[in-house]
């Protein structure tokens, strides 16, 4: 049986005695009061008439003790009984809390008192440098005021719309019923929404086995019922959201840099995180709100998502949340959304992927034709990339008179990202990770040609002239301020043109038909874009132009 012994009076060694009491094992303490007196009466705890200060008294505690803490509120004390308790008990664990009354004259005798008592200590706690974090981690981290996200949701009248980018991935949704939560406790009414779908099995499974709350907008939505709005995981309105564009935000936060303007009451964009849920956590323990089963669950999941299982752009951040949430998550819950049931029409997309591959090299391309669900295409990208010696892929297919496209790499400098919105940027909106991306782009006067194979040659030449002339000028990472507001891309680039059918092979300019293109005004032209393809959905997601 595990024996720990408490040395010490006053409020911390009381708060410590109270906590340890409710553990399994023998739990012994010196010196007595009231709290330790009521302990004794229950069986918690056995009070030894000993001095600890005296480390022969100490030693014939009639118990094999493993871990001693000495916790009164006196420095000078406590180093006395961490001396003592150590000849007393050798091989213990011995935690001393270094005390709060400052009696030195000058700081350098405090400094010397710790650095005897680290000497013979195995931990010290002191609760100069615990307040220190403890201030850092509440009040200001990053230049993030909570006092000021507070201030933004008292001065929201009515409910806050937390709305999610379209067909919002798992971080997207995690972060959203999280937001939802702090608002709720801190008085302010709150929901969580969304435009588009969520079509992912995946997703799908996530969001109704946790039972989650959200709300489908319509694009005709009546906005007004909203007393405010937040953007979670995409930080400007109306793109690749639903919201006007110039919709007052009170609060914006998200993990992705911004491309373009921020304009928010509250904004909080750190891109130093792998997920935007991992922020979430943050804010709910500065505000040490209890947080629910199904929201630590989401909030994981949505982690472990888009890190690629805290494999791709994690930081120390993620694994703590994540270490954090593990106490109160549903593991097994877990387990049942990763692994869902997948319906007949991923199958058959991976099918078509499969069938209708087009290799170059290390890098394969396929065009699946109509599409019944568009999320299938992430799938079939990742599935066809576990293929020997091939490093890219890219799959797409055409749904509702928009070209969706979807891609992966690894193990190579290719960014996909850059190199997507290089071939797609100018005609439609794309862009993502280094090494998953997506883009849309609409099929405008080609949707009128009545034959499906002849649509779909037309559609495989521009999509595969594109990418893979883009990847000859782009084959390795580049900085996302390339592609800055109103920033044209050099001539010698991937072909710029409006023209969706204009193209190059080889880098010599190839013109389509004049009967089979159609000239395109895209009204975000900023290149800012953000693929949400980490659910495997490819949501096009914050800085894009939403097309």
């Amino acid at each position: 049986m595990r024996t720990r012994l408490v040395v010490g009076s006053g409020s911390i060694a009381r708060a410590v005695i109270g906590s340890l009491c409710e553990r399994p094992g023998r739990l012994l303490a010196t010196g007595s009061d009231e709290r330790e007196d009521s302990l004794r009466e229950n069986g918690a705890v056995e009070v030894l008439a000993v001095d600890p200060t005296v480390h022969s008294q100490l030693a014939e505690v009639e118990a094999d003790v493993e871990t001693v803490v000495v916790a009164s509120d006196n420095p000078a004390e406590n180093l006395v009984v961490a001396r003592a308790a150590r000849r007393a008990f050798p091989s213990a664990f011995l935690l001393v809390y270094a005390g709060a009354t400052v009696q030195d004259d000058r700081i350098g005798q405090r400094a010397e008192r710790l650095a005897e008592l680290r000497s013979v200590a195995d931990r010290v706690v002191d609760p100069g440098t615990v307040l220190d974090s403890y201030l850092e981690d509440r009040i200001e981290t990053g230049g993030i005021s909570i006092h000021e996200f507070r201030r933004v949701l008292e001065d929201v009248d009515g409910t806050l719309a937390v709305v999610m980018h379209d067909n919002p991935d798992p971080d997207a949704i995690a972060s959203a019923i999280a937001l939802v939560q702090i608002a709720e406790r801190l008085g302010c009414s709150a929901e969580a929404c969304y435009y588009g779908s969520i079509n992912h099995q995946q997703n799908r499974a996530f969001v109704n086995l946790l039972d989650l709350d959200l709300t489908s907008l319509e694009p005709d939505a009546d906005l007004d019922v909203y007393g405010g709005f937040a953007l979670v995981d995409h930080a400007r309105p109306g793109v690749n959201d639903g919201l006007p564009g110039d919709t007052a935000v009170d609060i914006v936060i998200d993990h992705h840099p911004p491309r373009g303007p921020v304009t928010a009451a509250f904004t909080d964009l750190r891109s130093d995180v792998g997920a935007t849920s991992t922020l979430l956590v943050d804010y709910l323990r500065r505000f040490d709100v209890d947080i629910e089963e199904t929201v630590a669950t989401a909030l994981l999941f949505g982690i472990r998502v888009d890190t690629n299982e805290f494999s791709r752009e994690v930081s120390v951040a993620d694994f703590e949340a994540g270490a954090f949430l593990l106490r109160e998550a549903d593991l097994g819950m877990l387990e049942r959304i990763e692994d869902p049931s997948m319906s007949s029409d991923t199958f058959e997309t991976i099918a078509d992927a499969i069938h209708n591959r087009d290799r170059h090299g290390t890098v394969l391309l396929s065009g699946v034709g109509e599409l019944r669900d568009r999320d299938t295409l992430a799938q079939a990208a990742d599935r066809l990339l576990a293929m020997d010696g091939v490093t890219t892929t890219l799959v797409y297919g055409i749904n509702a008179g928009t070209i969706y496209i979807s891609a992966r790499s690894r193990g190579t400098d290719l960014d996909l990202g850059e190199t997507l919105r290089a071939a797609f940027g100018q005609i439609g909106s794309a862009g993502g990770h280094a090494d998953m991306a997506g883009a849309q782009l609409d099929l405008g006067v080609m949707e009128t040609i009545s034959d499906d194979d002849d649509l779909e040659a037309i559609v495989e030449e521009i999509v595969t002239d594109r990418f893979l002339d883009a990847m000859e000028v782009y084959p390795s990472q580049l900085p996302s301020e390339s592609y800055g507001e109103g920033t044209e891309l050099p001539d010698d680039a991937a072909p710029v043109s409006p023209q969706l059918g204009s193209g190059r092979r080889n880098g010599v300019a190839e013109n389509r038909p004049e009967d089979t293109v159609d000239r395109y005004r895209v009204d975000d032209t900023d290149g800012e874009t953000e693929t949400r393809s980490t659910d495997g959905s490819d949501t096009v997601g914050d800085d894009n132009d939403g097309t």
